[in-house]
């Protein structure tokens, strides 16, 4: 009973920041370790750039594939375990990355890095936040994104001061230490005991009818939710590969381009300390403010160059909420007995999205340049936008039914 009781409480808010830092550390060894690593690669080993990111793409696509298996553990109550082991194979794929010595053991290091990413990164985090806590990790999880903002704040620079005197070789074998040596304490410290509990035990019926909605989630609602979440995931991507072309194809030179493209850290963060404020705020109208700061901020760095700074922060405000979006809005609409099931499928649609965008994008610039593609972001923002209203009035209408 103590530990049923235990599990209902939140997180106090040391713990939420030792998860936070533990994702900016998993984050940093997967997601973002290319965009400081690929040059210092390709010029020791000659290989082409293309196979270089083409290897994140396949760790993606790794991950995508394996996110709903990744979740039948987490529903098993097994999510400290899964964060932990999924840690220590990122370092494992690390270290096979340090050592390829040629292109295709480099891609055999990044579909490694694809399966802990699967059971490491937000979604299977906030997963197991919310099986444990219910409507309470909603603020554990709004900690949690505020900390993790930080991520390429802090990983790029340690990267780069890293890779200088060390080689990317040991940069990434120092990089796995790091991770086999810190995560699990950080896990271990910040997380309750995985407890596998008994669906049929009066506690566990307790929890779950407390946290399930009143009617559950149709398959519409389902499909908006996948939309929904899978175009956000392609523009954050799109936005973040292509920033500084987009913006020098509106007019500006690459310094310009380049300063601009720093408002957006300092957005987001200043949007996720300021959701601290909005806790009685359902989730769907987070989601609208979201996509409505991002379609807005792309709206207005495409009609007008001279704007582009509002959008820069209009768009940083939009997908600042997007995490804690991602994390809250499925916790608010589904019973715990689904959370973890549903969570794996929207993740495999948006991580399969999130793999193929900066192909795609490459496409579109070769092709209609950098203003064409400017304009397919922006209409497809505002798509989502329209989207995420229809999925506000399903919501309201199972909340009235």
């Amino acid at each position: 009973m103590r530990l049923n009781t235990q599990r209902q409480a939140a997180l106090p808010f040391f713990d939420s920041m030792l998860l936070g830092i533990a994702q900016i550390l998993i984050w940093g060894g997967s997601f973002f370790l290319l965009a400081v690593l690929a040059e210092p690669i390709h010029r020791d080993t000659g290989w082409s750039m293309t196979w270089i990111y083409g290897s994140l793409t396949v760790g993606v696509l790794v991950s995508a594939l394996l996110s709903p298996r990744a979740n039948v553990y987490i529903a098993r109550r097994q999510g400290r375990k899964l964060l932990i082991g999924s840690s220590w194979i990122v370092a494992a794929g690390l270290c096979v990355i340090g050592l390829a010595p040629n292109i295709a053991v480099f891609v055999i290091g990044w579909a490694l890095i694809g399966v802990g990413m699967a059971g490491g990164l937000y979604d299977p985090l906030f997963t197991t936040l919310g099986i444990m806590y219910g409507q309470r990790a909603r603020a554990v999880i709004n900690a949690i994104t505020l900390i993790a903002g930080f991520a390429t704040t802090v990983v790029w620079p340690v990267l780069a001061w890293m890779v200088e005197p060390l080689g990317w070789r040991v940069t990434c074998w120092a990089y796995a230490g790091v991770l086999a040596a810190v995560m699990a304490p950080l896990y271990l410290k910040a997380l309750p005991q995985d407890i596998k509990t008994d669906p049929a035990s009066p506690i566990q019926k307790k929890t779950v009818q407390a946290a399930a909605p009143p009617g559950g989630v149709s398959r519409g609602t389902y499909w908006l939710l996948s939309s929904v979440f899978s175009i956000a995931a392609i523009l954050m991507t799109a936005v973040s590969v292509q920033i500084i072309a987009l913006l020098q194809g509106a007019g500006h030179s690459l310094a310009s381009a380049i300063a601009l493209s720093a408002l957006i850290g300092p957005s987001m963060v200043a949007m996720r300390v300021i959701t601290f404020s909005l806790k009685s705020l359902h989730p769907i109208w987070m989601g609208l403010l979201s996509a409505g700061f991002v379609a807005g901020g792309l709206l207005l760095i495409f009609i007008s160059p001279h704007a582009a700074a509002l959008g820069m922060v209009c768009y940083g405000i939009g997908n600042g909420l997007r995490a804690l979006v991602r994390g809250t809005l499925p916790l608010a609409l589904l019973p715990s007995t689904m959370l973890a099931p549903v969570m794996g499928k929207l993740a495999r649609s948006s991580l399969l999205c999130q793999a193929f965008t900066p192909l795609v994008c490459g496409a579109l610039i070769t092709h209609i340049g950098a203003t064409g593609t400017l304009f397919v972001l922006t209409a497809l923002a505002i798509t989502n936008l329209g989207l995420t209203m229809w999925l506000r009035k399903r919501v309201a209408l199972v909340q009235t039914a």
